[in-house]
């Protein structure tokens, strides 16, 4: 680690003080977000904690809201827990969480297929945490709306990178998002994929991190990044997600699902192009294809 990477003196001195005994940076966390910073810290004893510095003050706020009021309903070890914040760094102090992101590990198929039926159990568990009463429910049943109606600015930033058939899929399939009837509502992850997911095979358990997109939504929201990625080629993961969450998705979630794949899909390309990032670009590329064919499901 260089020293432009290290917490400043000042959020580990406040960090010190919270958790009342000297700590030192063990090291970066194994994923960073854009424009976010994690760190493990140690303490003497060998406990470790992780502090966050979230991107915006949105994500600062959605991330403790959750921390606070949702997470803890997936129950001890099964996501991070929030010792303290700070408004002023936009910081968090947080329960390590045993475990290493799918992404990262190789499984056999039987824990894969473990890990999916548990992310999904407690995906279902958060779902139902939230307490969806006066301006909460008005946010989530805006959701859908409020995501169809960034289908413009989104081919707007593709451009001719879709032909014409595509812009008409894609804006088709935002329109209806407006035309659907009332779907579940719940409090989603908002980021819910192998990178964020956690698999320890020591424990044989599953738990989620990184809350900071959380809010009040449509519950199939959270299934967009999954089906837009390892679910295409594995659907054995996907039937041992829906066997944990509980319930399959109704008809007319599939719908939405479809609509809200296509506005990855741009949004994808977008960001792609836009940070010379392929691997990304081709995941919006390879949705798109899907809905074209008439595959996605």
């Amino acid at each position: 680690m260089t020293d432009s990477t290290m917490p400043s003196p000042a959020l580990l001195a406040w960090a010190a003080k919270e958790l009342g005994a000297e700590v030192s940076v063990a090291q970066d966390a194994p994923h960073q977000r854009e424009n976010s910073r994690v760190w493990a810290l140690s303490r003497a004893g060998g406990l470790r904690f992780y502090l966050k510095v979230s991107p915006n003050p949105r994500m600062y706020e959605r991330e403790t809201f959750a921390l606070r009021h949702a997470v803890p309903a997936l129950g001890a070890g099964r996501a991070p827990q929030l010792r303290a914040s700070s408004a002023e760094h936009l910081a968090l102090l947080l329960t390590a969480v045993p475990g290493t992101p799918l992404k990262q590990l190789s499984m056999s198929t039987a824990e894969e297929l473990r890990a999916h039926r548990q992310g999904g159990a407690l995906l279902a568990l958060l779902h139902a945490a939230g307490d969806l009463s006066g301006p909460r429910r008005v946010e989530a049943e805006q959701a859908l709306p409020s995501a169809a109606d960034g289908a413009d600015e989104h081919l707007r930033q593709v451009g001719d990178r879709l032909t014409s058939a595509e812009h008409k899929l894609v804006r088709g399939l935002a329109e209806q998002l407006h035309d659907l009837p009332p779907l579940p509502l719940a409090f989603i992850h908002g980021d819910a994929w192998p990178r964020n997911l956690l698999w320890s095979q020591h424990l044989g358990h599953a738990g989620w991190i990184d809350f900071e997109r959380s809010r009040f939504a449509t519950a199939v929201q959270d299934f967009v990044l999954m089906s837009c990625g390892i679910w295409a080629d594995r659907p054995a993961l996907r039937a041992a997600w829906i066997q944990g969450y509980g319930r399959d998705l109704l008809p007319e979630e599939r719908h939405a699902l479809k609509g809200l794949a296509a506005l990855d899909a741009v949004s994808c390309m977008a960001w792609g192009s836009a940070h010379n990032d392929p691997v990304v670009t081709a995941r919006g590329r390879r949705t798109l294809d899907r809905l074209m064919a008439g595959v996605f499901a």
